[in-house]
């Protein structure tokens, strides 16, 4: 759980995620960040870490083309984001200028939006025709927003964001976040927020200039079937595909694919069998199938819906 001057409650009250934190504004499911590396919650591998299960397993865990690729690196963090305020706008540095800066992968990512208050938006890039000096003369006047693009939000709406793009999720949104593991954010404006003790978080505008996209196409809004009982695609990128699987009766899933599987529960309630073991899971839990496990049966308790995430 990860507090921060944004966050609320959400995450507790609707998910039943203890803390002893306030303003909660993220709760990190499944990460192999250093320092934040997830734990085993049960079964015979209980209390084990994500790096030795890979360090142990290797192929078996996460699918022999994905660990070819990454070896001992978890390449997804998957996290459940609750803005009680707005987010500062944003951007992340792709691949090389991560790699150049911080030795750390990219952070391409993707928004499923499970709640939205009434009015609640996302920024997600800027109006048409900015430019660079637009983009510094509003910024250094403070009138960023001007020139920014918002999008008024509601449960469903899923958004890819590419690095580059500028982008901040507003107020009353609560949402399950598929991103690279990276922990790599450029900050360029915070609303001259502060904190408790009256200090302004750190804004990241010269690392930004170069990291920002400004020519990008606006198709960041997926759109996709909602059938049920059927995996419907969301979004697929080479860091991650994503598909929207609503579950109103057993679904049987044979001769998967040569990766892990993710399943975010973003409502309901499912259990999972597999090899003579079932897992249950709720709303706002996380599940990961090993790449050696081929064969799984998904039992919904109620008419639940799960995002289902892989590496192709």
């Amino acid at each position: 759980m990860k507090e921060r001057i944004w966050g609320g409650n959400k995450l507790m009250t609707l998910f039943n995620k203890p803390s002893d934190l306030e303003n909660i504004g993220e709760s990190w499911e499944l990460s192999d960040v250093e320092g934040d590396t997830s734990i085993v919650s049960n079964g015979a591998l209980q209390g084990m870490s994500l790096k030795e299960l890979l360090n142990n397993y290797g192929a078996d865990l996460v699918g022999s083309k994905v660990y070819g690729q990454f070896g001992n690196k978890f390449p997804l963090l998957i996290k459940f984001i609750d803005a009680k305020e707005d987010l500062s706008i944003q951007l992340h540095p792709n691949d090389a200028l991560a790699k150049q800066r911080h030795n750390s992968f990219g952070k391409t990512e993707m928004w499923y939006v499970m709640q939205a208050e009434k009015e609640a938006k996302l920024i997600v890039d800027f109006k048409s025709g900015v430019t660079v000096e637009s983009y510094l003369e509003h910024l250094g006047s403070k009138k960023l927003p001007e020139i920014l693009h918002f999008e008024r939000v509601e449960k469903g709406d899923t958004y890819f964001i590419e690095v580059g793009r500028v982008h901040a999720i507003g107020a009353g949104v609560l949402l399950a976040e598929i991103q690279q593991t990276s922990d790599i954010t450029y900050r360029i404006y915070d609303w001259d927020r502060v904190d408790a003790k009256g200090n302004s978080r750190e804004l990241h505008t010269d690392l930004a200039i170069d990291a920002i996209d400004f020519n990008m196409d606006r198709d960041f809004k997926a759109s996709y079937s909602t059938d049920e009982n059927v995996t419907n695609p969301m979004v697929s990128c080479p860091y991650f595909t994503t598909g929207y699987l609503p579950v109103t009766k057993p679904i049987a899933k044979t001769n998967m694919q040569d990766s892990f599987l993710i399943y975010m529960c973003v409502s309901g309630k499912v259990t999972f069998e597999a090899n003579g073991v079932t897992t249950q899971a709720n709303t706002g839990e996380t599940i990961l199938i090993p790449a050696s496990v081929k064969n799984i049966t998904i039992l919904p308790e109620e008419s639940s819906e799960l995002l289902e995430v892989y590496i192709k």
